[in-house]
Order: structure tokens, then sequence, then C-alpha cells
């Protein structure tokens, strides 16, 4: 069973750095690199919306509210992908959840970011 496990969520001051994980178990060997992945984020109250993801060529795609301040990568050997986030701002406080798109789709559970003022 394929399953999503983020990690390193957090309190920050404003202008404050961190770097999400996300692991991904239950796929088959070699397999990693056919799966198309990203993070969503969802503040209180507000829907859920796409923060980064790579697209069918390998690369990053960015939105908009993101760009020059987050950095998505990934460790093909380690299986899993990463959200490295600077200069956050209150504006970026919500919980961040790693995402798998493709075959039928998978969610984890999600993360807290929280920065305050």
């Amino acid at each position: 069973q394929v399953q999503l496990v983020e990690s390193g969520g957090g309190s920050v001051q404003l202008g404050g750095s961190l770097r999400l994980s996300c692991t991904v178990t239950g796929i088959k060997p070699l397999a990693f690199n056919t799966y198309l992945m990203g993070w969503f984020r969802q503040a209180p109250g507000k829907q859920r919306e796409l923060v980064a993801q790579f697209n069918n060529f390998g690369t990053a795609d960015y939105s908009e509210f993101v760009k020059d301040r987050f950095t998505l990568s990934e460790d093909s050997a380690k299986q899993a992908i990463y959200l490295n986030m600077t200069n956050l701002t209150p504006g970026d406080t919500a919980t961040y959840y790693c995402n798998i798109r493709n075959f039928g789709g998978y969610w984890g559970q999600g993360t807290q970011v929280t920065v305050s003022a």
C-alpha cells in the first residue's frame, strides 16, 4: 500500500526557513520516478491549493505566490521529495500535504507550518 509520510513542519518567525520532507513507502523498487509528486497546502477556512509539483518533464512548477522562495527537490534513492521554504511569511501558515497525482492519487497526513509576524 502506497503511503506518504511528511515531516519538517514547525513554527518560525517572519523571514524564517523550513524544509519539508515526504517519503514514499509501499512502491516497487525503481518506480519512484514514475510517480508525479508535489506539495499542496490548506489554510484554515480556505481551499487546498497547489504549492509546487514535478511536471512530466521532471522539472518543478511553482505557484506564483512561492516563486523564488520555495524550492522543490527529490532524492530517488531515498524515495523522497523535499520542499525548501525560505523567507516565510504569515501568509504561508497552513497544513502542507504531500501528493501523488497519478496512479489513482495519494495524500499524506499533512504537516503544520506556522509563521508568526
